[in-house]
């Protein structure tokens, strides 16, 4: 399903990341990062608390923004749980979201929503993700120190917060795909790149088939996060399903860190990525002239504990933005 808007616009952003981040080739485009992973708090997961508070005060201060009327986001915890605790400090309605790294994009949708049927005047869209905190999560505590096969994605730490009125400044949210949950019966949680290559095509051709468009409509057509292995099944998988060349390509996860070096393995992953990257790096190319046209398909992993060590698959699914220079 595609949503076409005619007055979203994406005014301004904030990106903050951890020391893996800031280290990576991306280093300069971000507003602010860290170089340890406490961010001068007692845990992991209060040090994500912080990073999405922060990235949303920074934002109000740097758009002169007073009132928020909702904030919509999320985050990788149970519960969205370091959401909670954020926006329990800010004097705004909340909408909280679930959708695993395919959230930034979701929460763009929502929001371009309610802009473009005038039912809200500003709305701060955020997600986050914290290294530690989801390895203690998902898999096991750093300390640990377990091996990890080459497709392990490095979930990437960060926070970013953008700004969605009906002001035509910045980029413009031109249409939005909200996608299917496709589960390519893959149970290695070693591997989110094959659990979601399958959904991110499934969103891709849908929005070109519900917008007539051909591929070649945009100038960059960007995943989130695949890393480097699911880079390459996308790409395979859309040329032979779909007879679709995917060109002018490439993921958000083998963009933020030097992939060859250790422990990113395959590249990063996490809801944060997307944005990071999106928010950061892109937009200024988008403002500097070097793409007009951009489709944002944020993918996610929707598994679970308890589940995968039942052994079943793991379900994905990919949300799409078309962003635009504005003209």
């Amino acid at each position: 399903m595609t949503i076409k808007y005619n007055n979203a616009y994406i005014n301004d952003t904030i990106t903050i990341t951890g020391p893996y981040e800031a280290e990576g080739p991306l280093k300069n485009y971000f507003d602010k990062s860290y170089k340890d992973l406490y961010f001068n708090e007692k845990t992991w997961e209060q040090a994500e608390i912080k990073l999405i508070k922060e990235s949303i005060d920074l934002l109000k201060e740097k758009t002169n923004i007073k009132n928020i009327d909702i904030l919509i986001g999320g985050d990788l915890l149970n519960q969205i749980v370091a959401s909670n605790y954020a926006t329990a400090k800010i004097d705004a309605s909340f909408i909280g979201i679930y959708a695993a790294c395919s959230t930034s994009t979701l929460g763009l949708i929502l929001g371009a929503n309610f802009i473009d049927k005038k039912q809200a005047k500003n709305i701060i869209t955020f997600t986050s993700s914290h290294n530690n905190a989801a390895e203690k999560q998902y898999r096991y505590p750093v300390e640990y120190g377990g091996p990890k096969p080459k497709t392990t994605t490095f979930t990437a730490t960060g926070a970013a917060s953008a700004l969605i009125t009906q002001n035509k400044k910045g980029i413009k949210i031109e249409s939005g795909t909200i996608g299917k949950v496709i589960d390519s019966k893959t149970t290695n949680v070693f591997h989110m790149g094959a659990v979601m290559a399958k959904a991110a095509a499934d969103t891709i051709y849908q929005h070109l088939q519900d917008t007539k468009r051909d591929i070649d409509y945009y100038d960059l057509v960007l995943t989130g996060d695949l890393g480097k292995y699911g880079k390459e099944i996308l790409k395979t998988y859309m040329k032979d399903k779909y007879n679709i060349n995917l060109k002018n390509y490439n993921d958000t996860g083998t963009m933020i860190y030097d992939i060859e070096k250790e422990p990113v393995y395959a590249g990063a992953s996490g809801p944060a990525c997307a944005p990071l990257v999106t928010y950061s790096y892109i937009f200024k190319e988008m403002k500097k002239g070097k793409y007009k046209k951009i489709l944002l398909v944020a993918t996610g992993a929707l598994m679970n504990p308890s589940m995968t060590n039942q052994k079943l698959s793991i379900p994905a699914v990919a949300h799409a933005v078309s962003l635009e220079v504005i003209q």
